[in-house]
């Protein structure tokens, strides 16, 4: 069984869990969700998303 669910609504959880439960606090999510957004527009982004890709085929075990 396979289920999709958006990746900004999985970040989304995992970050209002950290504010519940971990006392993260919110401005803290916030710089972090921000240096993700300026971190996609730097030279490293092709190294990001292909790591990101690996990761999810590999938890979806379709890796190769």
């Amino acid at each position: 069984m396979t289920v999709s669910l958006p990746l900004v609504f999985v970040l989304g959880v995992i970050a209002w869990a950290a504010i519940k439960f971990l006392g993260v606090r919110l401005w803290v999510a916030v710089v972090i969700a921000l240096f993700g957004f300026w971190l996609s527009h730097t030279f490293l982004a092709p190294a990001i998303e292909s790591g990101t890709r690996s990761g999810v085929d590999v938890v979806n075990g379709t890796h190769k």
